[in-house]
């Protein structure tokens, strides 16, 4: 087992990389409670697939578990899933000294922590994150959130968890697509800073995704050392943090259209928006047309799409696509955001992009003028 601290001072917590992990859960939990009653959270596909083991480790340490399972899917991260899970939460009876357990992908992870953020003006989370895309990325630096129809996270807070157990034999049962999606956010992290772990990528991809164990761990382990480092630094994303956000604007931008369906995952829509930063990047002249080619052939290689032809709903209207960027977390005054690459690790924060100059790239890519 390998454990990375994120370094907040009196708030700062452990996130634990290894197998068994569900296992130990109950004897990890037990020190942070006040009284031994927990409420997990979860959806119904994790609960069908693990909530026995995680009810019978939690019952082992004399904990009272109380679940609540919530839909699966993107849609639950909503207001109408915040009101269900905070009502289930009120029913309940927890006070201010009592834990949530968010057991789940990113979605419940983002719901749950919202949720303990809010509960009472803020009670104690752990996460217990089942996918990939959670265990390098969600799971740890205490971004809460919901969806709205007029975009992605825009109504949340952070709150960062007590502690995090990444099990990598949960990953066992991740759906293929699920891996490949989760995948995307752990090249983010070869990208926007890390080039040595970039080329150990484009060689040991295929482990990755094939799950060999060794290559899981360090791919898991690379991604949250960095995340937990840049969290450290700016936990609240005035700075260097916004860096983690390669790809998202055109990746939120897409996934508006799109709905917040099945027919595009976050981490297809991050994949395809971190290949499109990176051609605007070029076509912008900040890196070359060869470093672009290399992440989009990375990219493609773990079965990502990489344009807008290749995403259901295409063709998209670019003013649609400019609205969404708009009125992303990112935006000033009305000045479009992105995170931009100078090459290959060198990603930066670009403020008051020309929306102009986004608009032809778009229309340029295959979106609707």
């Amino acid at each position: 087992m390998t454990s990375i601290t994120v370094g907040l001072g009196a708030r700062a917590y452990e996130v634990e990389i290894g197998e068994n992990l569900v296992e130990a859960a109950g004897r990890k939990i037990a020190p942070l409670l006040k009284r031994a009653r927990v409420a997990v959270v979860s959806d119904t596909n994790v609960w069908g697939l693990h909530g026995a083991r995680l009810s019978a480790a939690l019952a082992g340490s004399g904990i009272e578990a109380h679940p609540i399972v919530l839909p699966p899917g993107e849609q639950t991260k909503s207001f109408e899933g915040l009101a269900t899970l905070s009502d289930r939460l009120l029913e309940l009876g927890l006070d201010r000294g009592d834990l949530i357990v968010a057991f789940g992908g990113g979605v419940i992870g983002d719901l749950a922590g919202f949720a303990a953020a809010i509960y009472k003006r803020g009670i104690d989370f752990v996460q217990i994150p089942t996918t990939l895309l959670a265990q390098v990325d969600s799971s740890v630096g205490g971004k809460t959130a919901i969806d709205t129809a007029r975009g992605k996270n825009l109504i949340g807070a952070f709150h960062q968890p007590r502690l995090v157990l990444a099990d990598l034999d949960l990953l066992d049962t991740l759906a293929d697509r699920e891996m490949r999606a989760g995948y995307a956010e752990v090249i983010k992290y070869g990208l926007l800073g890390d080039f040595a772990f970039f080329e150990w990528l484009e060689a040991n991809g295929a482990a990755v995704l094939g799950r060999e164990p060794k290559a899981l761990s360090h791919a898991v382990t690379r991604s949250v050392q960095m995340k937990a480092e840049i969290v450290a630094e700016d936990e609240t994303e005035q700075g260097r943090r916004a860096l983690l956000n390669l790809g998202h604007t055109f990746a939120h931008a897409l996934e508006a259209e799109t709905g917040y369906g099945e027919d595009l995952l976050h981490g297809e829509a991050v994949g395809a928006g971190m290949a499109l930063a990176l051609r605007f990047s070029a076509a912008r002249n900040l890196c070359s047309s060869q470093d672009a080619h290399r992440a989009e052939t990375v990219i493609a290689a773990a079965g990502l799409a990489t344009t807008l032809v290749q995403i259901p709903g295409h063709p998209f209207a670019v003013e649609r696509l400019i609205a969404h960027m708009a009125q992303d977390k990112k935006a000033e005054d009305g000045r479009l955001t992105f995170i931009l690459a100078r090459k290959l690790g060198g990603a930066f924060v670009a403020k008051d992009v020309d929306a102009a100059a986004v608009r032809s790239f778009l229309v340029a890519e295959g979106a609707r003028s």
